[in-house]
């Protein structure tokens, strides 16, 4: 469904926020099935302060979370999280008829799974930054070899933040996705904060399909921004 003639509302954030889901939110807004990836390599980018590779590391699965900010110590990072979680709960109350409250219930209740990914997070930066979890990285450029994920995730930036960047900034961001992975690249959501769908969709497909790269939108288990249902996946 397109929510453009009535949600012209955005949330106004004055900054790309620096905030962390859970596992289990990645599962839905990925349609992960983790089963079938116990053995993969996994990236996700910008990871943000999520707790999903944290979890992952508890559950024997290897992956590693890139983000801007991974060159900073986890006392700054947790001023940080906090900081960008009061900004973001604040500016969401404005707004909440844009988004769907069936699994958070209440801004309280996201606030919470929020606060919960920023804990988790904190508990393994530390030893997992030494550990090669955590690595600083800059889109539209990774310091990675090419096909060095199986899987590469990359969530609540790029279209959500499509007011922020340009179509050259996505064009080259995915592309780099795409080149550190060997099996698949999943991008969600294709919404900006205004819940509309990235104007500029049909145009980044046709260059996927003209450079050759496999690409599909899929329909995902989740919505909370509302409309914001399917993910983009690119596959080898």
């Amino acid at each position: 469904m397109n929510f453009a003639n009535s949600i012209n509302d955005a949330i106004q954030l004055d900054r790309v926020v620096f905030l962390g889901r859970t596992l289990s939110e990645y599962v839905k807004f990925f349609d992960l099935d983790l089963s079938q990836w116990q053995k993969a390599k996994i990236l996700d980018c910008p990871a943000g302060a999520a707790s999903f590779v944290a979890e992952l590391h508890q559950m024997g699965i290897d992956a590693v979370a890139g983000d801007l900010f991974f060159n900073l110590d986890a006392a700054t990072l947790q001023a940080k999280g906090q900081a960008d979680l009061a900004h973001v709960i604040e500016r969401l109350a404005d707004v909440t008829h844009n988004y769907n409250w069936d699994f958070y219930q209440s801004i309280e209740k996201l606030s919470t799974y929020r606060q919960s990914a920023l804990e988790k997070f904190l508990a393994d930066y530390p030893h997992g930054r030494q550990a090669g979890r955590y690595i600083q990285t800059v889109l539209p450029k990774l310091p990675f070899g090419d096909r060095s994920f199986d899987l590469v995730l990359s969530a609540n930036l790029l279209f959500l933040y499509s007011d922020c960047f340009d179509y050259a900034f996505h064009w080259q961001a995915i592309l780099e996705l795409y080149r550190v992975c060997s099996q698949e690249v999943r991008i969600y959501p294709l919404q900006g904060k205004n819940a509309q769908i990235y104007p500029l969709l049909d145009n980044l497909l046709n260059d996927l399909n003209n450079a050759g790269i496999s690409a599909e939108i899929v329909n995902v288990p989740w919505e909370f921004l509302k409309g914001s249902n399917q993910m983009l996946r690119l596959w080898r």
